[in-house]
């Protein structure tokens, strides 16, 4: 009988012990909230859970009203060993000290007879100590950044379970629950877990659910929002999740140092119309007036998008450094976007390009960077 991917999710966490959860580099609201639910979802199982997830995400404030996972990290430093093996099948080895110098660890080995020949050692990675992985929100590998870039080897040794709802997603999972026609990673997995296990689909897991889900319609006023996301909120609400706590926390409760960020980029907000392209520039001193950061950029590129319905595309740039602008772009046509940042030598992260200029002008950067992508555009009809 061949298991449909919900019933093959169910089987490897009925197996698991030691589970890694991954959401994307930049993740919003939808994969905090399907990340938060898989870790509360695993311990309701006793079973061992790691969210790897960014403490700089803007994200973690908007969503402090939700429960936290206990263990959140930000990289898989001591995620594994590894062996320094000796072959003692000619020459056992009598004792092993270690001793620290300033930049050095020296491993002392006395061999029971005359001398060690250096053919017996080999040097191997021990397995990881996660024994499956859960990717949420996260269309390819390369959506979770650096991360994977520094730990590839992780999706190869350890089985992989891919959640997500990106027409783009693909299919990197040994086990792959995905579905484009769903609003959010939140809808498929609170249907998923509703099929599955619903006894242990308590308050808090619906809490999160739902949290995700009002995030990524919009509260259910984005196009994306069908019968079924309402039906499927509808059945989180009846498991306690509350929904108008949740809308108050992230529509009508904001941060002050957010609410003045997004007031003084709002004053110089450029409208595209021939591109539907709505972008702005955002200055140093207004995340010293402020009192905010670079890190939380991303939210007021959502706040935009979020209240310009006629713009398809969304632009932030702002300077971190001297001499550099840091561009990030949001765009709803994946593929389009992608040829974008090829355009502008960026890089891809689902929905979300970002790219770097050397520059000292912020506003004249946008300025070049809305005819580049109007010539490409133009050229490309």
């Amino acid at each position: 009988m061949i298991l449909d991917p919900s019933q093959q999710f169910k089987n490897v966490i009925n197996n698991a012990k030691n589970v890694l959860i991954f959401t994307p580099q930049n993740a919003g609201g939808d994969a905090l909230g399907a990340a938060w639910t898989v870790y509360f979802f695993l311990k309701k199982k006793n079973i061992q859970a790691t969210v790897v997830f960014g403490a700089s995400n803007p994200y973690l404030q908007r969503f402090s009203f939700l429960s936290k996972p206990e263990h959140i990290i930000e990289s898989l430093a001591g995620a594994r060993d590894f062996v320094l093996a000796f072959n003692t099948k000619h020459n056992k080895i009598t004792n092993v000290k270690t001793e620290q110098e300033e930049e050095e660890l020296r491993i002392f080995i006395t061999p029971e007879k005359g001398s060690i020949d250096p053919r017996d050692f080999s040097f191997i990675p021990a397995k990881f100590k996660y024994d499956l992985v859960i990717a949420v929100g996260c269309a390819d590998k390369e959506t979770i950044g650096k991360i994977y870039e520094e730990n590839p080897d992780i999706f190869y040794e350890v089985p992989v379970v891919n959640i997500d709802h990106h027409t783009e997603n693909d299919q990197f999972g040994q086990i792959n629950v995905v579905d484009i026609r769903a609003s959010s990673t939140c809808e498929i997995l609170a249907e998923t877990l509703l099929r599955i296990d619903e006894k242990n689909v308590d308050e808090n897991i619906a809490q999160c659910l739902l949290a995700g889900l009002i995030d990524e319609t919009n509260s259910f006023q984005n196009k994306n929002t069908t019968p079924r996301s309402l039906q499927i909120s509808a059945a989180l609400m009846t498991k306690g999740a509350k929904q108008q706590e949740i809308i108050r926390f992230l529509y009508k409760t904001q941060p002050l140092h957010l609410l003045k960020l997004w007031g003084r980029v709002m004053a110089r907000l450029q409208w595209e119309s021939d591109l539907e392209l709505v972008w702005a520039p955002v200055f140093l001193e207004d995340f010293v007036q402020s009192r905010s950061n670079p890190n939380d950029v991303p939210f007021i590129l959502d706040k935009i998008k979020e209240n310009y319905s006629a713009g398809k595309m969304f632009m932030v740039l702002y300077s971190e450094n001297i001499g550099q602008v840091h561009g990030v772009i949001k765009d709803g046509n994946n593929e389009q976007l992608k040829e974008i940042a090829l355009l502008l030598e960026g890089k891809c992260l689902g929905d979300t390009c970002e790219f770097f200029l050397s520059s000292e002008d912020t506003t004249q950067s946008g300025v070049m960077v809305v005819e580049k992508i109007r010539g490409f555009l133009v050229s490309n009809k």
